[in-house]
């Protein structure tokens, strides 16, 4: 397949040197997806950043959720902000190992703790199961904090694709609930819109990573017979959120290359017509998930610094020691 001529010229000659396997779900049965999870989840991925305490805990309630904690060792018994996670992988794929060190590197760069959520995942459990999931987890965390070692007043929601998504859902669902308020929404390239009908999501038939039918495949997923309907929940597909007043303050990136481009504009857009202090961020020649298909190179590299700044700043956090945030895959 021929990359799209705006392609960042350091990526399109990796990718032509060593092109990353497609994850093609058009046309997969449902039946099929639990051996395509295990397939990934047994792919080499890169362990948490050296310096990270890492443990998972098994949340009470009717239905069974595991989260997964990140807290600098360094940081002691000292009360850290913490940044709710949501991984990504369409509404259908993913768990909170794929972001190890992704996540890892943010608590060491940001001097937080990081809490990574295995929702439970469509078309098994359809919408609103994978959200309430995150708000649960959001909830507990506010609820544990002080188990925890966290401070219960500087929570933030984020995630990155179907994650980044859960995490604007979850910020609507906490500001219309009275819920725990988070002081900050970091979303990475999120799915935002089930109604693929912006001219990004038309172009990107033949992607990198998430070509439109995967976007299709994973809301279909999601939300079955009511994807593209008026009956859709802004808390399954946050771009229907009429009101975006009241949310907290947003980071907003998407690649200029991918089907959530134009959906991920309007959103920061609205944000900031609604009084939403918000920063957008478009990285011109990426594709969709390009920081971590490519890790090393140089915009993957620029982007990955510019995550571990906007948390740090968000989170009130004071600036790492020399190195801090270099572990698991975050450049220097």
């Amino acid at each position: 397949m021929p990359h799209h001529p705006n392609l960042d010229p350091e990526m399109a000659a990796a990718l032509a040197a060593d092109p990353p396997p497609p994850t093609l779900l058009d046309g997969l049965p449902y039946e099929d997806l639990a051996a395509l999870r295990a397939e990934r989840a047994a792919a080499a991925t890169a362990p948490p950043a050296e310096g990270v305490e890492v443990t998972d805990h098994h949340l009470p309630g009717p239905a069974p959720l595991r989260v997964r904690t990140y807290r600098p060792r360094a940081a002691g018994s000292r009360a850290l902000p913490c940044l709710v996670w949501m991984h990504g992988g369409g509404m259908v794929l993913g768990s909170p190992e794929m972001d190890d060190a992704r996540v890892s590197a943010y608590a060491l760069g940001a001097d937080c703790a990081v809490v990574s959520v295995d929702y439970r995942p469509a078309p098994e459990h359809p919408w609103p199961a994978p959200v309430e999931d995150c708000y649960r987890a959001l909830r507990w965390v506010a609820d544990e904090a002080g188990t925890l070692g966290l401070d219960p007043g500087r929570l933030a929601v984020g995630g990155i694709s179907a994650g980044g998504g859960l995490a604007a859902a979850t910020a609507l669902l906490a500001r219309d609930s009275g819920g725990p308020s988070p002081i900050f929404q970091f979303l990475l390239c999120p799915m935002l819109d089930d109604r693929n009908t912006t001219a990004s999501s038309r172009e990107f038939t033949e992607a990198v990573t998430w070509p439109r039918a995967n976007n299709l495949y994973g809301w279909a997923a999601l939300l079955g017979p009511l994807a593209g309907s008026e009956e859709v929940s802004p808390y399954a597909a946050p771009a229907r959120a009429e009101d975006l007043s009241g949310l907290p303050p947003a980071y907003v990136d998407v690649g200029e290359l991918e089907v959530f481009r134009d959906e991920c504009v309007r959103y920061a857009l609205r944000l900031i017509e609604a009084g939403v202090s918000t920063e957008f961020h478009l990285w011109p020649g990426a594709f969709h998930g390009f920081d971590g298909v490519l890790p090393h190179l140089a915009l993957p590299r620029r982007a990955a610094r510019e995550q571990v700044a906007v948390l740090r700043r968000a989170l009130g956090a004071t600036p790492p020691a020399a190195g801090a945030g270099r572990a698991g895959g975050t450049p220097p």
